[in-house]
Order: structure tokens, then sequence, then C-alpha cells
């Protein structure tokens, strides 16, 4: 890839949260090199962690980001494979910036970067990913070239494990039936490393790392990807069944039913458990996640504030509050003693020993959230996604719900609400609908996929 070229694709690789694109043609390793030398720039550290996932294009990617880095003077210490919330602990243990390479639950043919400051800080739009990117745009047409610093390996996986397993009393553990799809990913990696010790019975789905996905994606917030844990849950009898995603960083689960339990749903059950061992404390929820998540906080004494979505600002807002624990809808779960950092894993581990104190199954911890009917994200195609937020927003103003712009546009009805926000991604409206059952839902997610639909129409 020519460096006109490579600077010509920063806007399509470089999103909102991370840096994302298919190799080779939107990122390859002279991009990779670039971004390299810019995050030690940016970072300003004496040294920076580097961890990728299984992908193929990892290896040549995260070795040409390690030669930029170091052609700035900065040494790297390579992590070697791990998951991104392993990652994510190497930069708070070592107390220094760190990159993931993964694309997370993305196609095969994808890779990308994970982006953090010492401390497992974040680094997105608003933090510094501006920056790298403009920094990067210079090292493109300008390559390093300075002595290169020294490079070192370390294995921090064991102690990573030991730390996840920290966040239970692993005496009050008692043996569980667990399924877990790994989707070829990370999590045929870590599961092992930390369920190992402990007293579940763990049957693994598609454990071997293999980043061409021959499987099925490892998206596991597309139902379609989660039949076949659905199905072996059922078969075995299981307690309890997790399917993670590519980095492993999410995790959803499956009762042993083989009902899902969303993102949100998971988020309150968590926050049960957070708020018995920190009474009082700050829980996070994005502006997505159910109704359910801030009711059961307030029930229990805690502090419920909501965010917008995304992990560079549910971590920030961690900072600025304190919070215990936070959640998303989408499945990332944020611990105030994991470094503010999300992880699917200790996740698993959480609910695993509020299900080892129970006397009763999953679907019956779980039965009392589940109190609203909720769409899931449905996404609509549009010429101009910002501009059609703005339309409704306008349509909808004075006519009674209660609006708020903290991301996208929120309309508020009291017994219902939506959330509609532009994709970062792509010419996209992304819509959440919560009502308070399945028909009331079925009706009022007509009524905003109307509003959508003659928004359109009139550009």
């Amino acid at each position: 890839m020519g460096s006109l070229h490579a600077v010509a694709q920063l806007d399509a690789i470089f999103k909102a949260y991370d840096i994302r694109g298919t190799y080779p043609d939107q990122l390859d390793e002279s991009t990779a090199r670039a971004i390299g030398a810019a995050f030690a720039t940016f970072a300003t550290s004496s040294r920076i962690a580097i961890a990728r996932d299984m992908r193929p294009s990892g290896v040549a990617l995260a070795s040409a980001f390690a030669a930029g880095a170091r052609a700035c003077g900065t040494e790297v210490i390579e992590l070697g494979m791990g998951s991104t919330d392993f990652c994510y602990y190497a930069s708070g243990h070592l107390d220094a910036p760190a990159a993931m390479f993964t694309a997370s639950h993305n196609p095969a043919q994808y890779n990308g970067i994970k982006l953090c400051l010492s401390g497992a800080r974040p680094v997105g739009e608003e933090s510094g990913l501006v920056e790298v990117k403009e920094l990067t745009e210079r090292f493109l047409k300008e390559p390093a070239a300075g002595d290169l610093a020294p490079t070192s390996s370390l294995d921090l996986l064991d102690a990573w494990a030991t730390h996840v397993r920290g966040f239970v009393d692993t005496a009050a553990l008692r043996p569980l039936r667990v399924v877990a799809d790994t989707a070829n990913g990370m999590g045929g990696l870590v599961g092992p490393l930390v369920f190992g010790p402990l007293p579940f019975e763990v049957e693994y789905l598609y454990p071997e790392l293999d980043g061409t996905f021959p499987n099925h994606p490892a998206d596991p917030i597309q139902p379609e990807n989660l039949v076949d844990l659905t199905a072996k849950v059922r078969e075995v009898g299981a307690d309890v069944g997790l399917a993670f995603d590519g980095d492993a960083d999410r995790v959803f689960l499956i009762d042993e039913t083989g009902a899902g339990v969303s993102g949100s749903l998971t988020t309150a059950l968590v926050a049960t458990s957070m708020l018995a061992s920190h009474p009082g404390s700050t829980v996070l929820y994005n502006l997505i996640c159910s109704k359910v998540v801030p009711e059961t906080v307030t029930a229990l004494g805690g502090t419920a504030v909501r965010t917008r979505v995304g992990h560079s600002y549910i971590k920030q807002v961690m900072a600025e509050t304190g919070a215990v624990f936070g959640g998303e809808h989408s499945g990332h779960y944020y611990y105030r003693e994991n470094f503010r950092a999300d992880s699917g894993i200790i996740t698993a581990l959480v609910v695993l020993e509020l299900m080892s104190r129970a006397t009763t199954p999953l679907s019956e911890l779980v039965a009392p959230f589940r109190r609203y009917a909720d769409s899931g994200e449905i996404n609509t195609a549009v010429t101009d996604p910002h501009a059609a937020v703005e339309s409704i927003a306008a349509t909808l103003a004075g006519t009674g719900p209660q609006l708020d712009r903290l991301d996208g546009l929120t309309a508020d009805y009291g017994d219902w609400w939506f959330n509609l926000r532009p994709s970062n991604t792509e010419p996209l409206l992304r819509l959440n609908v919560e009502a308070a059952d399945a028909a009331a839902l079925t009706h009022h997610m007509n009524t905003v996929l109307a509003l959508i639909e003659a928004c359109s129409e009139r550009s």
C-alpha cells in the first residue's frame, strides 16, 4: 500500500473507539508501523505492551506496530496472544500503555487495534484517537527512522487468571455444568486458564484458535450465532451457556432452558452482586440498557448513572464517579477493581458465583428482571443518519415525550422509550425500543420505523 493510499484510508479505519479495517487493503504493515510510531509519540511512555488475538494477520501487524514504536525510542513488551481484557490487565499491572491487535467480532478479513494508556485508560475519539490519527498521517509520509529501542517478551497469563478469580469467593463455588462457545476465538485460550482450577465441569465448543472462524462468526449478540450453544446446553442439561466474542472481552449467557439473557439483564444481575459487596456504590449503565437496570440499582440502595454507548465514555465516567461496576446492553461489563476495564470472563465468574450460592437455577435468578420487552438493535440504511436524527427530534419536540441528546436521540414516553443513534461507521440508524410487553413493543416499534421511513422519503 502506497503512503498516499494509506493516508486516504485513515478516515475509514479510525473509528470512535478503536482502529479497524480489512487486511491488507485498508490496514497493512506500513500503516501499522506508522500507527505504532504515532501511539508511542502520543503516549510519551518509555515502554508499550502489545498483545494480539488469533487472526493470522495479527503477527505481521503487531510486529510492524512494534517496529514503529521502537523507532521512536519506546521499548516494546511482547505479551503474545491473549484476550482484550487480558491486555487491559497488563496495561494496569505494568502501568504502561498497551495495544491489542483484534477486530473483535468482525469477519476474518478484518483486523484492528484497541489502544489504552497506562492503567488501562481508554483512547477513543474524545480521548486521544484523533491525535493518534493525525500523527499516523505524519509518520506515513515520513516514517520514524531512529535507532530501535529494545524489545522483550513477558508471560502474564497466569497472573491475569489469578486476578480474574480474585473477583469471587472460590470457596463458595460449587460444581456447575457449563458450556462455553468460544467461536474459535480467544476464549479457547483464556477459558481453561481461568476455569481450570475451579470446580466447574466445562465443555467448550469450537475452542481451537482459528481466526478464519470456520464454524460461525464470533459475534454472540446475533441470535443465529447462539444456535449451537443453545442446542448443546439443552442436550447435556447444562446449568449455563457462555458465548464469548472473538477477543473474549464480551460474554452472553444462555440459561438452563436455552433462553438467552440479554446484556441488560446480566447487568442488573451482576449489579446485585456488586452492591452486596459494595453497599451504596455507583453503578453505570449505557442509555440503551433496559430500565430494569436503574430500577434494580436504586432499589438496592445504589446510585445509577446513565452514560453514552462505548467503552471510552463509560471508563471516563467510571473514573469521574468512582463507580464500582458498569454494564452495556452489548455485553461489555466494567469493573473498578479491574482498572475500570471490561471483562467477559470476570462477568461469567460473578454469575457462576451467584448461581453457586443460590438454590434456584439461572432462569429463576433472572426472572425478576424480565419486566419489559425490547427490540434489540434495529439498523436502517439512510442517506444521512445525523440529519435523520435531527429531523425526527424536531418532529417530536413538544409532542409529549421527554427528549434528551446524550447520545443520538432518546424519547421517553414513561411506559415506553426509544433511542436512535447514527452509526459511527456506516450510513445506518441504530434503533432500540423498550415497552411494557410484546404487543406494545410491536406497536411502538412500527411507529418509530414509520418516522424513519418518512424522514428517508423527504431526503
